[in-house]
């Protein structure tokens, strides 16, 4: 017992600790999973039902590859947009420098060139001296080539004319057939080859060999396959001294599939004496040409000029001039892409030393495989360097 007046108990003042008191049982309702712990409370409002929060989902990669997929396929209808407006630039400033009145003898293109077949007249003219004297101001088209797009068959033809080839040009006689473009420009030229050769001429495109290069640098160069070594004689000599230029044999190109830049390939297409093969002609130099026309239209529907063309689109086109819309264009390169196979054809016919290429009864037959009307033939065995005829993409002329 304690003294008087003094409480049977201590009281200790540490203080009254905020918050809920705790009771008995709380410790075990906080151990209850989150998930009860969310239910119980549900419960407490008298709704009757019980509340279950699902955890977030994250994104599975089907999810993450369809958002890609709509990722690039907008970056791509962006980039065609920005390249088909860059285009369309270029190819504004090519139907510009068409001569006036080329378009007359032109025949209407009977539908789409995705669908029908289309006869394209290419020419090539190059102005360079090329060790000739006076060559600079010729106007001769040094090369003359139809191109038909067979989208029924999915093949390209490339059908190649000698510069030298006898024909009738209209209102002036018989001649050479690319004297056709001194006299009379490209409308002569394309009515003389329509006349020649019996087929429509639908568009015409002029290229410029002397600013070619510019095209084949602008496409990221191409591939050639050269079918024999080839040592030129002296002519544009990369060298600046006379010196060094006359211990200079030659440009040399080896046989094979080579990379070439845009200087190399028009090097290429200007070789008219082969000294390792006294046999070239102008027909041999006609089939260079042709190789470098084809690869450089492969190269322009390829996927890799696709990503250039908003930033120089404008500038591919600027060797050349034609009729040829942006549309056609476009058109154009979807046949090259889904064509399965090329056709080389050449005209051709007899020497007789007058300076002429007399054609024979052969050409039609090569007209007629250029529409398809018959099968692809080579040139008859012992007919020489213009024997006309036609041999697939893989193959060459003998």
């Amino acid at each position: 017992m304690g003294g008087p007046g003094e409480k049977p108990y201590k009281v200790y003042r540490g203080g009254r600790t905020k918050g809920r008191v705790p009771v008995a049982g709380a410790d075990r309702r906080d151990r209850k999973p989150p998930r009860q712990r969310e239910s119980a409370r549900s419960n407490d409002g008298g709704s009757g039902r019980q509340v279950v929060r699902r955890p977030r989902r994250r994104w599975g990669w089907r999810r993450w590859l369809s958002l890609s997929l709509v990722g690039i396929v907008l970056f791509l209808i962006v980039w065609g947009v920005l390249g088909y407006f860059s285009v369309r630039s270029g190819v504004s400033a090519a139907n510009g420098r068409l001569p006036e009145g080329t378009t007359a003898p032109l025949k209407t293109q009977n539908g789409l060139m995705l669908s029908n077949a289309s006869n394209i007249l290419l020419l090539g003219t190059d102005h360079s001296d090329n060790g000739q004297a006076g060559r600079s101001s010729d106007r001769h088209s040094d090369s003359m080539m139809l191109l038909r797009t067979d989208p029924s068959r999915h093949r390209l033809v490339f059908l190649s004319i000698p510069r030298d080839l006898r024909a009738a040009i209209p209102g002036y006689g018989t001649s050479k057939i690319n004297a056709a473009m001194q006299i009379g420009g490209p409308k002569l030229a394309i009515s003389t080859v329509a006349q020649l050769t019996g087929l429509p001429i639908n568009h015409v495109v002029i290229v410029d060999f002397g600013a070619f290069q510019t095209l084949i640098d602008g496409v990221g160069g191409i591939d050639v396959n050269v079918p024999a070594p080839i040592l030129s004689n002296r002519f544009d000599c990369p060298y600046k001294t006379t010196s060094r230029c006359a211990a200079w044999p030659g440009w040399r190109f080896r046989k094979g599939v080579q990379h070439m830049d845009g200087h190399r390939a028009l090097i290429y297409s200007r070789i008219r004496e082969n000294r390792l093969n006294p046999g070239d002609s102008d027909i041999t130099r006609a089939l260079r040409q042709q190789a470098v026309m084809q690869q450089t239209l492969g190269k322009l529907a390829s996927a890799s000029t696709f990503f250039r063309l908003p930033f120089s689109g404008s500038k591919l086109l600027s060797p050349i001039a034609t009729d040829l819309s942006t549309w056609q264009f476009l058109q154009l390169g979807w046949v090259k892409f889904r064509a399965g196979g090329t056709l080389h054809c050449r005209l051709g016919g007899k020497d007789y030393g007058d300076g002429y290429i007399t054609g024979t009864e052969e050409n039609i037959a090569v007209i007629q495989m250029v529409v398809g009307n018959s099968a692809p033939q080579p040139p008859p065995p012992g007919s020489g360097p213009y024997g006309p005829g036609c041999v697939s993409g893989n193959d060459t002329f003998k």
